[in-house]
């Protein structure tokens, strides 16, 4: 089983950003990124409906036969992963925001949180936030649009600008010394996120320590793979292929897959 492929899903291209974390981590690992961007953004769906298109993206990679699947969507994680594990026999890797670090070494006492409505509302989030954040506070930010543009392919564009400072203008009254991004599409922000924040702000997502994860559970499991001469790597999309090819690099090809 050590040969075949690392599973990861999203609502759409940006958990492309979490499969360069494993890839950097662990460059001979077989990989497959599904993104269903036809159905992004999962953040406005209820949970029955982001359950529901979360095993449809993980019975795919099963068919695939992958070894270990990592569901690399906040809202998808924090509403369905605790369903997924308790369906499916393979491992499988969450992610969630990185409340807790940003919480830890905050010198302001002030944190900012910008993630999908279906993360900011999940129970999971709740109780991390109570855990870490309840002495500090957390501005909370919804988002919405974001993904829209990502996956429209108009990352760099006024409206994101616009949209981006519009949100942030409450967080840096509220002088905050860390932003966690709480969407595994908004780590391609970083670029825009630095010109509209303070300096003193830093920018915390989770792709490091998913892919640290990832290599912690193969290794339990005994699923890494002892091949080290290459590795395949297939990216599918029911979107516009050429939205996650202008984010991977003209080097990856991108497949079409109608489901």
């Amino acid at each position: 089983m050590s040969k075949q492929s690392i599973g990861i899903f999203d609502s759409g291209v940006g958990g492309t950003s979490i499969w360069t974390e494993i890839h950097a981590l662990m460059p001979y690992e077989n990989t497959i990124y599904l993104a269903d961007s036809k159905n992004a953004p999962y953040g406005p769906k209820g949970k029955d409906a982001i359950i529901n298109l979360s095993i449809k993206n993980t019975e795919y990679l099963l068919s695939k036969n992958c070894k270990l699947i990592v569901v690399a969507c906040n809202t998808a994680t924090t509403n369905a992963i605790d369903y997924l594990r308790a369906t499916y026999s393979v491992p499988f890797i969450g992610i969630e925001p990185a409340i807790k670090p940003a919480a830890l070494k905050t010198k302001t006492d002030a944190i900012g949180i910008l993630a999908t409505k279906g993360t900011l509302t999940s129970e999971l989030f709740s109780k991390t936030t109570n855990l870490f954040a309840s002495n500090i506070k957390v501005v909370e930010q919804i988002g919405d649009g974001i993904v829209e543009l990502i996956e429209s392919g108009n990352l760099y564009s006024e409206e994101m600008k616009l949209l981006l400072k519009v949100y942030l203008e409450p967080m840096i009254k509220a002088d905050i010394d860390y932003l966690v991004l709480g969407c595994t599409h908004y780590p391609y922000l970083i670029p825009l996120l630095l010109e509209i924040l303070p300096k003193h702000v830093k920018i915390i997502d989770s792709g490091e320590a998913v892919a640290r994860q990832t290599k912690t559970v193969l290794e339990k499991h005994i699923l890494l793979n002892s091949e080290t001469r290459y590795s395949k790597n297939e990216f599918y999309t029911n979107g516009a292929p050429e939205v996650m090819t202008q984010l991977l690099g003209k080097h990856f090809v991108v497949d079409y897959l109608d489901f």
